[in-house]
Parts: structure tokens; sequence; C-alpha cells
């Protein structure tokens, strides 16, 4: 870090899975690469692991690493901020002043949390019976406000697209229900899905078996319910509510606990970009994750305005497609490698089992494991295991490694262009 030069082969914007793994996978196919990582922060964050959290399996501090153990070896970590890009020079300026020059260009630093899109969330977050699973700070006060329930309202809201993991606001709910009907106080508790969207899933053939708990658990479903507001003081959250002819009004639901899936968009220095499309987010081909724009410049992770679910597993298959391509293109050769929209959402619908949803573009369904080992459309103990114990080893020791199980890259056939 203190070698820090000014002109390198790859800057990779962005130190956390997406932008980790991909340099790891250049390096393992070319270690000499001269490579920059540009990542602020000191701590690294293995987000998948915060429902878990939540949901009393994990404690948080398991979910965090020093920034400096996940530097791929050979690469250079700039604790840096860009502030702008510019390229047309192969340039990124950084916050300390300084700026960057490159061959080529990784974007992979992520989506933001916008809190502010609900008015007083941030003011009464981690208090007042408010929380989310989707800040590691927050995160333990979910289980605390699940072990000390005893009884009410309880709502669990999810924003519409796009935001991390198609299955995370839910996944609180389920496990959520799952403590309080061993604990007795389910029959005690009004349980409600507020949802944005108009579905209880994006990927319609994995909405059977989830209703299966929902139906266990009492749930009452609500579709075309966007969270605009929360009173934490009075324990009021307000809702725009769409009707099926499109038009909107307001409702207010009283809790006694609320968990939310905050609304996310770029971030701003990618969205005020020369890089970003309409929507803020990266403009890249959607199967060679090449920018659209600049052919040196490639995205990954929740950065890239593609259509799969943005989730870890998306970002390891991700990585391997970008770091293939990226060396494709530096050396003048065709794109290869083919990204199918992967994405896979483990939904934890108890302590002890759960669905793994694997999925790619247009819903295609996307299964790692053949039938005989785990019907994808099935909760199940082996499900459970691989999301509480298996996943979190692969991510630390494998995909950010360079290691790419369960990783490899689709080749483009003949017949495609």
């Amino acid at each position: 870090m203190n070698d820090q030069k000014s002109s390198y082969d790859i800057v990779v914007i962005g130190g956390g899975s997406a932008g980790i793994a991909t340099a790891a996978s250049l390096l393992k196919r070319r270690h000499w690469l001269n490579i920059a990582i540009v990542e602020p922060k000191d701590i690294h964050y293995y987000q998948p692991g915060w429902t878990m959290v939540g949901g009393g399996v994990f404690v948080a501090d398991e979910t965090v690493r020093p920034q400096e153990k996940v530097i791929p070896e050979g690469a250079t970590w700039i604790q840096d901020a860009v502030t702008t890009f510019d390229p047309e020079n192969n340039c990124v300026n950084l916050r300390s002043g300084g700026s960057l020059t490159y061959k080529s260009l990784v974007v992979a630093p992520g989506l933001k949390l916008n809190l502010a899109a609900v008015e007083g969330l941030e003011e009464t977050l981690g208090k007042n019976g408010v929380t989310s699973n989707y800040l590691f700070d927050i995160a333990p006060y979910t289980w605390k406000l699940v072990q000390d329930f005893k009884g009410g309202k309880a709502i669990f809201t999810q924003p519409p697209v796009p935001f991390k993991c198609a299955g995370a606001p839910q996944k609180a709910m389920y496990l959520s229900c799952d403590e309080w009907l061993k604990k007795g106080i389910l029959d005690k508790t009004e349980v409600e899905f507020c949802n944005a969207g108009p579905a209880l899933f994006g990927v319609a053939d994995y909405i059977p078996p989830l209703m299966e708990w929902v139906e266990k658990y009492n749930v009452k479903l609500n579709f075309g319910h966007n969270l605009v507001a929360v009173d934490g003081d009075r324990k009021v959250a307000t809702f725009a509510v769409t009707d099926a002819e499109g038009n909107t009004s307001r409702v207010e639901k009283e809790f006694d606990m609320l968990h939310v899936c905050p609304p996310q968009c770029a971030l701003d220095f990618v969205a005020n970009s020369p890089l970003a499309d309409e929507s803020g987010f990266l403009a890249v081909d959607i199967h060679t994750l090449q920018s659209t724009k600049y052919p040196n410049v490639f995205g990954v992770g929740d950065t890239i305005a593609t259509l799969n679910a943005k989730t870890a597993a998306a970002a390891r298959k991700q990585a391997v497609v970008a770091a293939e391509n990226l060396l494709a293109q530096m050396d003048c050769n065709e794109l290869q490698s083919i990204y199918e929209g992967y994405g896979s959402c483990p939904l934890t619908v108890s302590k002890g089992k759960v669905i793994l949803a694997e999925f790619g573009y247009g819903g295609k369904i996307m299964p790692t494991f053949p039938n005989w080992i785990n019907n994808t459309f099935k909760a199940t103990r082996r499900a459970w295991v691989l999301k509480a114990d298996i996943l979190p080893y692969v991510y630390w020791n494998y995909m950010l490694k360079g290691n790419e199980l369960f990783a490899r890259s689709k080749k483009k056939e003949s017949d495609q262009h």
C-alpha cells in the first residue's frame, strides 16, 4: 500500500467480493500483472452472513476480516476512494487529490443503500423496533428484537428492484417466524410482508414452495406496498400503495417490529460518470461484462446494469468472465467467455432448512447440483449446511483467492455474435 505508483496495467475499483475475486482471477492467470485495488474501507464484509446474524445463527464478528488479509498476493491496495472517471484518458481521480492511469479498468464498487429515500428511516434505524439485516452494525439488533418479541405486529418490507439478494427481505421474516413458532408466540403475532413488487419472488417456479412456508407462518402478503416513511416514536410505517389500475394512495401501518430492506441505487460517482447508463448503473454487455462505451473497461458485481440477482454468487461467476474477457481484450482477441445471468438465493425458510434458488437471465433455472443431491424446489437440510457451513468457507478460501470452485465460465458458441 505504501509503494503506490500512478500507473498500472489494471486498476480495480472496489475491494468487496466482486473486486477482490476479479483481481484474484486475473493474477491466477497472469501473476506478473501490475494491479491496483482502490478501496477506502479497512474492513472486508461477508454480507451474505448478515441474514444469519439477524437470525441468531452467526455473530457479526464472523462476517468480517481486515481488508489487508483479503488483498490478493501481488496486488497493490490503495486505501482511497475514486471521485471521478476520465475514461478518455484511461484515468481515475482519487479523493486524496491524486489520480491513477490504467491499461484496463474493472469497476466493482457495489451500490448504495439509499436510506434517505425513506423519510425518518435513518433517524430511527437500530431503535424503536426498526431494524435491517442489510447493515453490519444493525443486523444484531434484528436478533435482539426477535428474542425479546412477545407478540404483536411484525412488518417486513421489500423495496422496488434493484436491491441486493432477491430473497433477503423474506429470509429475515422466515427466520423470525421460525423462532416465534418454537417459542409458542407466533399465534399471538400478526406478520405482514409488504412488497413493492407484484409477486413473492421474481422467478415464478420458486413461488409454490415458498408459499408453503408463508402459509405455515400465517403471513399476510401485501403487494404494491412501497415503504416511504417511518415514524419510530409512534411506531408507524407509511406505504405508497399501488392498486391494479395504477392508482397510488398512502397507508399507515402500526408495528411492534419493522424489518426494512432499504431502497438501493447506483453510487453517485458511478451514476454521474460517462460509464453509466440511464439507470445510473454501469453500462455493460450483459454477457461479456465489457463496457458498452469503452472497450478496456469491465464491470462486476452490484454496480452493473444487468438483470441478474445481485448476489455474491453472481459476483463469483462474473469475476471469472470479466477476468478472461479483459485479458482477451488486452491481447486484442475476441471475447469468448459468457455470463448467463447466474445468481443464487439460499432462502432460509427455517433454522435448519433452505430452498436453494439458482437461476439466470429470464428466470432460467440453473441448479449447481443434480436433483438427487439437492432438489432446488424443496426446503432441505443439505442446502442449509451449504448456506451455514460450506459457502462461508468457499467465500474466504476459494472465491477471494482465485480458486474458482463452481465458477467456470461458459464459452461463446460459434453461431453466437
